[in-house]
């Protein structure tokens, strides 16, 4: 039995794909700490986890243990799990959070060291220069911008928040009036940032003007074993399983010894050539867009981890995919 503890909203799809991949019988947990029955009601059984983190890691172990469950897969809060895998092991489960130490959520959660990383194993990444205070952004803007345009973003942080493109002469309101565009002027933002005495650690980076690649992958202690990736074209998403994105993306999650269902992003610069932008040690929002290229990751990591075999993989090529809104009922 495998049980996924909460994660992003596709949790839905990641049961959904173990599912479709494992013998019948093979009884499925799946928990939230919200009331989203929409996600853990397509589970055979399913939990609403206690909000504090120490009853929330006694409740998981004393469930399993009594349900008699073999695998544990952490989604959101890997890391915190991470901390207590010898508690797991010694009770004959197996923990799967995304990476095999504490050391594979350090060295990727902080952007600045996950750059410095990458960068002395010859990975291919986005430059960036660290800011804390208003003197060090604007000194590190006038390099950057010296080249050509600049981005910024968190050094720690998840879904792109916090991130902005800066744009010479773009329109004071935009970023009210359209801030899914996420650009505005340097000096509009340093008037924002110096508001307030002490920032969170910035990272200030040249913008690429290239496609970004969302790399689905499972791992296995430091061995990518399948990966698909995903690539929006205006309103669809292509996908890719070779070239020169997905071969950097492979080799970061395996430097960084990642461990479970991950995701890697890169983007191309103007001359279509892939840079490492970060790994997140869980499973992306996207991951469900897979299944229309005929290889179920999900249904993968689940039959591997479970010891069954592994479903077949159907390569479909030329699939595009969008995404709609449809209804699930909850309750009758």
């Amino acid at each position: 039995m495998i049980w996924f503890l909460e994660g992003q909203a596709s949790q839905r799809d990641i049961i959904l794909g173990a599912r479709d991949a494992l013998p019948p019988g093979t009884a499925i947990h799946a928990s939230h700490r919200g009331d989203r029955a929409e996600i853990t009601g397509l589970a055979d059984i399913s939990y609403q986890e206690p909000a504090d983190p120490a009853e929330r890691l006694a409740f998981i172990l004393d469930t399993a243990l009594a349900h008699g469950i073999r695998v544990i897969v952490a989604g959101r809060a890997g890391a915190g799990y991470e901390v207590h895998r010898e508690v797991f092991q010694r009770a004959g489960l197996v923990l799967v959070t995304g990476g095999t130490s504490l050391e594979t959520f350090e060295r990727v959660d902080d952007k600045s060291q996950f750059t410095a990383q990458a960068q002395r194993a010859g990975l291919a990444c986005v430059p960036a220069i660290t800011v804390t205070n208003a003197d060090e952004l604007v000194q590190a803007h006038a390099v950057v911008s010296a080249q050509g345009e600049a981005c910024i973003k968190p050094a720690v942080g998840i879904y792109g928040q916090g991130f902005w493109r800066f744009r010479p002469g773009v329109d004071r309101f935009r970023c009210f009036a359209n801030p899914d565009a996420r650009e505005v002027s340097f000096s509009d933002y340093l008037q924002a940032y110096t508001a307030q005495a002490t920032r969170p650690a910035m990272l200030v980076m040249p913008y690429l003007a290239g496609s970004e690649c969302s790399m689905d992958m499972v791992c296995e202690a430091g061995r990518v074993v399948a990966c698909v990736g995903r690539r929006k074209q205006g309103g669809y998403q292509t996908f890719e399983r070779d070239g020169a994105a997905v071969e950097l993306a492979v080799r970061a999650a395996e430097h960084f010894g990642c461990d479970g269902l991950v995701n890697v992003q890169t983007r191309d610069d103007a001359q279509g050539v892939p840079h490492l932008l970060e790994i997140n040690p869980r499973y992306s929002g996207g991951i469900g867009y897979t299944r229309a290229t005929g290889v179920n990751l999900a249904g993968i990591f689940a039959t591997r981890r479970l010891g069954y075999p592994e479903p077949p993989r159907q390569w479909v090529p030329g699939v595009r995919v969008r995404a709609i809104t449809v209804a699930a009922i909850v309750s009758d």
